[in-house]
């Protein structure tokens, strides 16, 4: 594409234009005096093509358009084309000039051209900051002409930077399109420094009200990573305080990231898993790597603008953006701060918050099948906050401060119970993760014995083995009556857990007796005879599981008897006979310990779930 803008000859009084212009194919013919372009143009202004009979001297492109123009005006003042060597043209008796990388491109050139015509300039807010780095450009100083562009834009700059917002905003926003123009000229920094100001004074206004955005809060979230940051370092440096610093991060972060707002923990398993997993997928290519590139960027930069105190990020945003920063590959040591940081505010979390996506092998494009890798959500993660959880509460108890250590417990295990129905999580990682909170914190395991059921439910094939490595994590004395009720009816528990679970509640009952009666009826002096009841329960205790073991043991071998006849023809009557004989000297060992020395036989409902339990292994 061509422009042209060139001066002509005279016409004849005798025309039919009268002096006037006439227009043949998009060309438009001018009067021959320079002053008259100007008064001529500014009605002319949606033109594109202006020849004349004058051929023009020099041509320069700009990007894609070729501009054909007069040297003179624009050597008078511009500098840069001034001490150019010109190229002399082929196809006519010009120049031809290209310049690369020109600020503002041929729409800013364009109004340089009008400049260097003496045509009249319109300045704003949306040009002055291309036009004042394509004047740096061209070297339009004060030495080739008294009051050249260089020093209007500079003028209008200043004005328009330190009395408008508005403006400020518009023209930190075009700088995004003139680096390092801008920044050279320090038109960014300019622009930083007046918002900062302006955003200090407006905080210092507004009191302590933080828990509301001001209306720059949606002015400034619009600019560049780059640009913000420097404006929240300015803010931060005039003393502003770390809630409000976390109130831009927390507004810019929901502006540019839209997976913030979107709540990326997955509540469904088994098939809709791989969903998942393609979703996650398909959220982190769909802008492809420029767009991915970006976000990381993002996520980056503002997690190292955090404030250091707990109070300026709320725990979910914290989390938020530990799932963004895992979905975008970020710096691993960026994660492992805001690993850190959950650590320190876990009490805050709720069970929603700490729902992660595995995202292992995402980066690729490959969904995995191993079933450790298939995992729903990455546990991992959990287990290294609830570690750093940990070590802040072991500095808060040296510092003699309060501890939420019971509040975690309670957090941990309806994670538990909710992770646990993910059929590819193993039993390790479950048990890990269950016992990573020491024995004294949990004062009641109900929750953790509403996960281990709840796992128990999911992975039905689970062997023997396995359901007993779970429930040596679980303490039946520390279980609720109805607890221990559920649990005593739990076909899914080893047998083993059932009986500990009626003997310690038989124990309990004993206790509660024996309490009260002392406290009723019988003297002080007879408060040691009690003491020694209650050690003998516990050695009863313990004799019991002894005799226990023994009878699992029989148990596994009458299993394993029982696998190597299932292969010929079976013997009913034998092997009635045989599971009844070691059913009934059960039943009569745990009869004579619990009514021997004169002690109560135990409840005929409980010894009718126990026959039951019986029948059914």
């Amino acid at each position: 594409m061509q422009k042209s803008l060139q001066v002509t000859e005279p016409q004849s009084p005798g025309s039919d234009s009268d002096g006037i212009d006439q227009v043949h194919d998009q060309r438009i013919v001018i009067p021959t005096k320079f002053i008259s372009i100007a008064d001529y143009l500014e009605k002319r202004e949606h033109s594109r093509f202006i020849t004349s009979q004058i051929p023009t001297d020099l041509s320069i492109q700009v990007q894609e358009i070729t501009f054909n123009v007069y040297k003179y005006p624009l050597v008078s003042k511009c500098g840069y084309i001034g001490r150019l060597e010109l190229q002399p043209s082929i196809s006519n008796y010009g120049y031809n000039l290209k310049l690369e990388n020109f600020p503002g491109g041929s729409e800013t050139f364009e109004i340089i051209l009008k400049f260097c015509y003496g045509l009249p300039v319109d300045l704003n807010p949306n040009n002055i900051a291309s036009l004042r780095c394509a004047s740096e450009f061209l070297e339009m100083t004060e030495e080739f002409e008294d009051g050249n562009l260089i020093t209007k834009t500079e003028a209008f700059l200043t004005f328009a930077v330190l009395c408008s917002w508005k403006d400020t905003i518009t023209i930190l926003k075009s700088c995004e399109a003139l680096s390092p123009w801008a920044e050279n000229l320090q038109i960014v920094r300019r622009c930083c420094d007046s918002l900062a100001w302006k955003a200090s004074r407006e905080n210092s206004s507004t009191g302590d009200a933080v828990h509301e955005e001001g209306w720059w809060f949606d002015d400034i979230a619009i600019l560049r990573i780059d640009h913000f940051r420097r404006i929240i370092t300015a803010i931060r440096a005039k003393g502003t305080t770390p809630e409000i610093i976390g109130k831009y991060i927390m507004h810019y972060a929901e502006r540019w990231l839209p997976g913030m707002v979107m709540e990326i923990g997955a509540r469904g398993y088994g098939h809709g898993e791989n969903d998942l997993q393609f979703s996650i997928c398909c959220q982190k290519e769909e802008g492809g790597i420029a767009h991915s590139n970006e976000q990381k960027a993002i996520i980056e930069s503002l997690i190292s603008m955090l404030p250091p105190q707990q109070e300026a990020v709320s725990c979910k945003f914290l989390l938020q953006m530990l799932k963004m920063a895992m979905l975008y590959s970020a710096t691993p040591a960026l994660i492992s701060e805001l690993e850190k940081r959950v650590g320190m505010m876990l009490e805050d979390a709720s069970v929603n918050d700490l729902l992660i996506p595995s995202y292992k092998n995402f980066d690729k494009g490959k969904l995995t099948n191993s079933p450790e890798q298939c995992t729903m959500h990455d546990i991992d993660v959990v287990q290294r906050i609830v570690e750093y959880f940990l070590m802040h509460e072991q500095q808060q108890q040296q510092q003699q401060q309060k501890s939420g250590k019971c509040n975690i417990s309670k957090l941990l295990d309806n994670y538990l119970a909710e992770i646990a129905r993910d059929p590819n999580l193993s039993v390790t990682k479950f048990q890990v993760l269950a016992e990573s909170l020491p024995e004294n914190v949990r004062t009641c395991h109900d929750g953790l014995y509403r996960a281990i059921d709840t796992y128990l439910k999911t992975n039905r094939s689970l062997s023997e083995h396995d359901r007993r490595r779970l429930c040596k994590i679980m303490n039946s004395e520390k279980l609720s009556l109805d607890a221990r009720i559920h649990a005593a009816q739990n076909d899914r528990l080893p047998l083993r857990t059932i009986i500990q679970v009626l003997l310690s509640e038989q124990l309990k009952m004993r206790e509660e007796m024996l309490d009260k009666n002392g406290n009723t009826s019988e003297p002080e002096g007879n408060q040691s005879s009690t003491k020694m009841e209650i050690k003998t329960m516990k050695a009863e205790l313990e004799n019991m599981k002894t005799k226990m073991e023994a009878l699992q043991s029989d148990y596994s071998e009458l299993q394993q008897e029982y696998g190597k006849l299932s292969n010929k023809p079976k013997n009913a009557s034998g092997w009635a006979y045989g599971w009844r004989k070691i059913r009934n000297s059960f039943q009569a060992k745990l009869d004579g310990n619990e009514t021997g020395d004169g002690q109560q036989r135990p409840n005929p409902a409980r010894k009718r779930s126990f026959k039951r339990r019986s029948s059914i292994s």
